[in-house]
């Protein structure tokens, strides 16, 4: 499980970054692919802010998430 949590927070930073560098959760699940595994990007997202990669603006379920740097 650790290690499609890696590749699943890979392919949310490269997402990002190819994207303005932020997105609404919903847009971000779905650009990555993985509308059916949402407690995977969840996850990954927690890894990536964990380390510093990104952080979470807004309220509700529906929030920003951008990377830190570029």
């Amino acid at each position: 499980m650790i290690t499609t949590i890696g590749l699943c927070a890979g392919d949310i930073w490269n997402y990002l970054d190819q994207h303005r560098g932020a997105a609404k959760l919903d847009e971000l699940v779905n650009g990555v692919g993985r509308t059916k595994e949402r407690d995977v990007a969840l996850m990954s997202i927690g890894w990536l802010a964990r380390e510093g990669h990104v952080v979470l603006e807004g309220d509700g379920p529906n929030y920003t998430v951008k990377l830190t740097v570029r």
